[in-house]
C-alpha cells in the first residue's frame, strides 16, 4: 500500500498534550505529510488522549468513530496517557490500528510508513514506562497569539489519587539552554505569548542521564529557568502554567512580581482545604502552608490573579470535611477555581480506600464550588473595573466580537478588529460581562 500523505490530529486533555500534539504534527510534515483539518478527513488520524477524566475510553471511542466516519479507510493512530495506561483496551477499539506508548509515540511517523490497515485488533507499541527516561522537547504552534512549551514531563510524586506517574513516568526535565532556544524559535514564529508546560514543573532541572542506576543531581532550578527565559527578545509575556504550592517559593514569586516578561498568574492546586485530607491524598504541604503562599502572592502583587485546583468528593470527605475545605477556599484571596469531581483509577491507592463518597453527593459538591468560582472570578474582575491594562487579543467563537486576555488574566471581549489579533494593545475595563456572561468584560481601547 502507498505511504499516506495526510494527517489529521486531535487532542484531549491537558496544556502539556496539545504542546505535543503540535510537535508530532510538524513531524508529520517534516516527512512529507499534509495537515487536514480533522472534519476534511485525512489518510491518518492521530488521537492524543488523557487520563485524567473517568471518560477517557468513552472520548476516545467517539472520536474513533468520527474519524472513520470523515474517512473510512483512514488508518488510527491512538496515543497519549490513556494508550499508555490501557493499551489492550485501546487496541480493541474498531477501527483502531496502533496504539503508542509515551515513548513510543514520538516516533510514530516510522511506525505509521510500516503501517497496514487492519482488521482485527490493533497493533501495540509501548514500553514499560519506568525504564523511559528520555526527555522529548515540544512546544504548540497554531497561530500568532500563544505557544505552549514543554519544559519538563514525568512526576515523582505519589500522589494516591494520580495515574500520571505511571503514564508519563519519572520527572525529567529539558536543559535550560534548550528550553531558551526553543523560546526564540517561537520568537521568530510571531508569537507573543509562551505558556511553560509539563506534569510538574515546579520540580524543573532532573537530568536524564542515569550512570549505573543513579540518576544525577538537577542541573537547574525552576528560578534558574525562569531567569534566564525573561531575557529571550521578541515574546512579551510568560504565563506559569500549574505549579505546585510546595514548590512556589518566594523567590519565585519575587522574581515574578519584578520581571519584565513573566505575567502576575499563578495556577496553584489545592484539591483539598483541610488536612485530614491532604495527608490522605498524601499532597506535601498542609492549607497553611497554601495560605501563606496565597497571602504572600497578594502582598507584592495585589493585583496578581490566582487559580486553584479542587477535587470533591474524595473518599473519607464527610459532609463536614468538604464544609471546611468549601470554607477554607472562601476564605482565600484567589480568582477562580478548576474544580474536579473525583472518580476511581486503576492501580492507586484511593480506588481502594473505603468510605466511598455517593456520586450524587460528589456532584452536588461539585456545583456548590462551581458556584463559588463564579462569585470569586465576578469579584476578581469588578476590582478592575476602570483601570487600564494591556491586552492580547484573539479570535472569539462570538460572531463579531474578538477576545482576549491582560496580563492577569481576565478575560476581555470587543468588537472584532481583525488589524489587532494577535497584537497587544492598552484597553481600558469597562464592565463585567452580564448574568452567564461571567468570564469575560467589556473593554475599549485606550
Amino acid at each position: 500500500m502507498a505511504t499516506p500523505r495526510s494527517v489529521a490530529m486531535y487532542t484531549l486533555g491537558c496544556k502539556l498534550n496539545y504542546s505535543e500534539t503540535s510537535s508530532i504534527g510538524r513531524l508529520f510534515e517534516d516527512n512529507g505529510y499534509a495537515i487536514q483539518k480533522f472534519e476534511d478527513g485525512a489518510d491518518v488520524y492521530v488521537i492524543n488522549t488523557c487520563s485524567v477524566t473517568d471518560f477517557a475510553d468513552r472520548k476516545c471511542r467517539k472520536i474513533v468513530r468520527q474519524a472513520l466516519k470523515k474517512a473510512p479507510h483512514a488508518f488510527v493512530v491512538v496515543i497519549g496517557c490513556y494508550a499508555q495506561l490501557k493499551p489492550k483496551e485501546i487496541a480493541e477499539i474498531p477501527g483502531v490500528d496502533l496504539v503508542l506508548g509515551a515513548k513510543e509515540k514520538f516516533r510514530i511517523v516510522e511506525f505509521i510508513d510500516d503501517l497496514t490497515k487492519v482488521t482485527g485488533k490493533g497493533l501495540i507499541q509501548a514500553g514499560d514506562i519506568r525504564e523511559t527516561n528520555e526527555f522529548v522537547n515540544a512546544f504548540s504552534f497554531g497561530d500568532r497569539t500563544r505557544s505552549f512549551l514543554k519544559v519538563q514531563d514525568g512526576c515523582n510524586y505519589k500522589c494516591s489519587f494520580c495515574t500520571i506517574p505511571q503514564a508519563r513516568g519519572k520527572s525529567r526535565s529539558d536543559t535550560v539552554e534548550n528550553v531558551v532556544a526553543n523560546a526564540r524559535k517561537i520568537a521568530q514564529m510571531g508569537v507573543k505569548e509562551i505558556v511553560l508546560t509539563g506534569v510538574n514543573i515546579g520540580d524543573f532541572g532532573n537530568g536524564t542521564e542515569v550512570i549505573e542506576g543513579v540518576s544525577p543531581k538537577k542541573e537547574a532550578l525552576f528560578i534558574d529557568l525562569i531567569k534566564a527565559l525573561d531575557e529571550v527578545e521578541g515574546i512579551e509575556r510568560f504565563r506559569i502554567s500549574s505549579i505546585e504550592p510546595n514548590l512556589l517559593t518566594n523567590e519565585i514569586i519575587d522574581f515574578v512580581a519584578q520581571s519584565k516578561r513573566f505575567v502576575p498568574h499563578f495556577h496553584i492546586p489545592l484539591q483539598s482545604g483541610n488536612d485530614k485530607q491532604l495527608k490522605i491524598m498524601r499532597r506535601r504541604y498542609n492549607r497553611e502552608l497554601y495560605a501563606n503562599r496565597v497571602a504572600y502572592i497578594k502582598s507584592v502583587m495585589p493585583h496578581c490573579c490566582i487559580g486553584v485546583d479542587v477535587i470533591v468528593g474524595f473518599p473519607g470527605e464527610t459532609e463536614a470535611d468538604f464544609l471546611t475545605s468549601y470554607e477554607f477556599v472562601n476564605q482565600l484571596d484567589v480568582s477562580y477555581l478548576h474544580v474536579f469531581t473525583y472518580s476511581e483509577r486503576a492501580n492507586t491507592p484511593a480506588a481502594a480506600m473505603d468510605e466511598v463518597v455517593e456520586v450524587g453527593e460528589r456532584r452536588r459538591r461539585n456545583e456548590m464550588l462551581r458556584i463559588l468560582s463564579e462569585k470569586k472570578r465576578r469579584f476578581f474582575y469588578s476590582q478592575h473595573e476602570g483601570q487600564i491594562r494591556k491586552v492580547l487579543f484573539e479570535k472569539s467563537k462570538e460572531a463579531g466580537y474578538m477576545a482576549g486576555f491582560t496580563d492577569n488574566y481576565v478575560k476581555i471581549r470587543m468588537p472584532l478588529q481583525t488589524e489587532l489579533l494577535h497584537q497587544i494593545k492598552e484597553v481600558q475595563l469597562n464592565q463585567i460581562g452580564a448574568i452567564g456572561d461571567m468570564e469575560s468584560s467589556l473593554a475599549v481601547l485606550v
